[in-house]
Order: C-alpha cells, then structure tokens, then sequence
C-alpha cells in the first residue's frame, strides 16, 4: 500500500470515528452553521461551515506544510463537504448504525 493510500484509509477511518461521536456531518455542520450566523449575524449554510473548516486547515498548512494531522483534516473536510451536499440532493441522513 502506497502512502497515498495509507493516508486516504486514515482519513477514512477518522470520518467515521467522528460520525460515531458527533453524527452525520450534515447535522454537524448544520449545528455550527446556526452558531456561526448567530454570532456573525449572516446566515451561513451546513456546506459553508464545512468549507470553511478545510480552509482553517489551509492556514495552517500555510503555516506549516507538512504537518500531516492537518493534512489529514484538509482531506476529511473536502469529503465532508461532499457528504454534506450529497445528504442534501438525496435527503440521506443516516450514518452509521444511527
């Protein structure tokens, strides 16, 4: 298995671990996007709230490159993002054994 693939399994299992804890990213994301309009006073969608978690991995990774963990949460958020607006187009909201 390449290092690519070992990371990609990694992020893998990380989503899924956090979905055991937090539930479906859609709901998740939808919590945050209600606190962040709240306290912005603009609204901002469940999707919003996950592209906006990638981008503070951005920052960081500007910061520092290599830093694998936020390697790793860059890539979960973009899958989280796509679960998220998929959840939407399919009304699928389930996760996991919930």
């Amino acid at each position: 298995m390449t290092k690519t693939e070992d990371l990609l399994n990694e992020v893998i299992t990380t989503i899924q671990e956090r979905g055991s804890v937090y539930g479906h990213p859609y709901y998740n994301h939808k919590r945050i996007a209600g606190l962040w309009s709240a306290y912005l006073d603009f609204p901002i969608t469940p999707h919003q709230a996950a592209l906006c978690m990638a981008l503070v991995k951005v920052s960081r990774l500007t910061e520092t490159p290599d830093h694998y963990d936020s390697i790793k949460d860059f890539i979960a958020y973009g899958a989280v993002y796509n679960t998220v607006l998929e959840a939407v187009k399919d009304e699928q909201f389930e996760w996991g054994d919930k």
